[in-house]
């Protein structure tokens, strides 16, 4: 039980969550930001010639006395940030569809989040930052329950809080990779291991180290730190120089877009793709690498939005669990209800839920929920001194709660809906500009491919000229991540300011 000093802290940021369990079992679906941010912009305003301005190419250039600034898109003022619209420092107001990839869920400046920054509570949290896999704090408990447990995937009861989306995804590759050895050990969970594994595995030699591999797949992406790049294949800018493991890759089913249109030549194509899921973890066998973890995105967001049907989800989750593979989704930039779904991987109505669903990005903290079997054996085996932050648990649990309370994940399914149609509407009236289009039943999280990766990069700079944020993956792919707080003025503007690009485009 918190104190009644402490709970008198916390009254004025939980009134989220109390209106969150009002209306859990009866949302809204419709959201309007102004409802919330009364100061937010109503339309972009762009002050400079060109952007980044003048401002912006400055801060920039002072950065790389210290930092390589050449990724840099402009530089914001988030002082002046609110709700949809981002603010750069010179001054421009800027629509962001973008969401600084795919992170912000409800708003910049979201006066929930800043009533619980300025609560004793998150001062405390914040100024006493504690090693929580030794000295977690009184109220870790509770925190996690409310927050981040409360939305854990069916299936996945158990979590591990970690720093980033990288970092999840190693520590669910680590944990799935002593999960295999414990079941082939048969450990009860208290075993002890044989001095042979324990001198070995300090040489990085068997039986200590296994000849363990994980698969992904061609055009995924799930991280930048060692093992989490190994299994990376999006762009070989990531990877290059880098010393990787030799674990293997299948490639993505050859989707054709739209969907619906190509159901019995995607079917096929996807029949293909589990085929060589299965022949390439048996030939790993025949070669003495036997294969621990298999890790997917629902839709392949950095390699260019690939999308497959929920019938090749559920097929890879039998053939993983025929052959003893763990799988591991990746939900870093699909979870937290931009699909139209709380977590993406729900709409694949599984008979046998994933091992493991990691997180990151819209929930502002990051870890990994799993199950029982692959609780680590001993203490100290999977740890790190942060185990996570316990300030962007209290952040991820203030956003779980204004979700639900806003009923924004069916609100980003209905507007998605309008959003997809609408843009689908301009293809036709446009042609040539907006191809593959996909996303369709899938929230806001809808993309399309240009005629050319030059046509890609130059309607993003366009739009940014425009004033809406927005940005490309894959190889000539425009990708939308607007936040859960996009409502109907933001889409109005959003159509609007993209006829005017594709118009002007179109008279090249």
């Amino acid at each position: 039980m918190l104190s009644a000093a402490r709970r008198s802290v916390r009254l004025p940021v939980r009134t989220g969550a109390a209106r969150a369990f009002a209306t859990e079992h009866n949302p809204p679906t419709r959201f309007e930001s102004s409802s919330v941010f009364p100061d937010e912009p109503q339309q972009p305003a762009v002050k400079t010639d060109s952007i980044p301005g003048p401002k912006s190419r400055e801060q920039s250039a002072a950065i790389s006395q210290f930092q390589d600034p050449r990724a840099h898109v402009v530089v914001a003022d988030y002082l002046k940030s609110k709700g949809n619209y981002l603010v750069d420092v010179d001054g421009n107001e800027m629509l962001d569809v973008f969401a600084q990839i795919a992170s912000i869920a409800i708003g910049y400046n979201n006066p929930e989040l800043l009533a619980l920054a300025k609560t004793d509570e998150f001062a405390t949290a914040a100024m006493n930052r504690p090693a929580l896999g030794s000295f977690p704090s009184a109220e870790w408990a509770e925190t996690i329950h409310s927050g981040l447990l409360s939305v854990a995937p069916k299936g996945t009861p158990h979590l591990f809080t970690q720093m980033c989306g990288s970092c999840a995804n190693e520590g669910a590759l680590k944990a799935a990779f002593m999960a295999y050895r414990a079941r082939e050990r048969g450990e009860s969970g208290t075993q002890d291991f044989t001095p042979e594994e324990l001198s070995s595995c300090m040489k990085n030699a068997s039986p200590g180290t296994p000849d363990l591999v994980a698969m992904s797949f061609k055009h995924g992406f799930h991280g930048r730190l060692f093992g989490s790049l190994s299994l990376t294949r999006s762009k070989a800018i990531h990877k290059l120089d880098i010393p990787a493991f030799d674990w293997p890759a299948v490639s993505w089913p050859a989707i054709q877009y739209p969907l619906d249109e190509f159901a019995a030549e995607n079917a096929e194509a996807e029949a293909r793709a589990i085929a060589n899921v299965e022949e390439t973890i048996k030939a790993q066998a025949k070669k003495g690498k036997k294969v621990a973890a298999l890790i997917v995105e629902p839709v392949q967001s950095e390699g260019g939005d690939n999308h497959a049907s929920p019938n090749f989800f559920k097929a890879l989750r039998t053939v993983t669990r025929e052959h003893g593979v763990f799988l591991i989704v990746d939900e870093v930039q699909t979870g937290v209800g931009a699909t139209g779904k709380f977590w993406a991987h729900e709409a694949w109505k599984l008979d046998h839920p994933p091992d493991f669903v990691t997180f990151s990005k819209k929930m502002q903290a990051a870890g990994f929920y799993h199950n029982a079997e692959t609780r680590a054996s001993h203490a100290y085996r999977n740890y790190n001194t942060w185990c996570g932050d316990p300030i962007r648990a209290l952040q991820a649990r203030e956003l779980i709660s204004f979700i639900k309370a806003h009923g924004l994940v069916q609100h980003a399914a209905v507007i998605g809906d309008e959003l997809y149609s609408a843009i689908e509407n301009l293809g036709k009236k446009y042609g040539g500009q907006i191809n593959k289009l996909r996303g369709k039943n899938c929230g806001t999280f809808i993309s399309w491919d240009a005629e050319t990766p030059e046509a890609r990069d130059r309607f993003v700079a366009a739009m940014r000229q425009h004033g809406v944020v927005m940005g490309g993956c894959g190889e000539k792919a425009v990708r939308l991540r607007p936040m859960l707080v996009f409502g109907d003025k933001q889409l109005a503007t959003l159509l609007d300011r993209m006829e005017t690009v594709m118009k002007q485009e179109a008279g090249h």
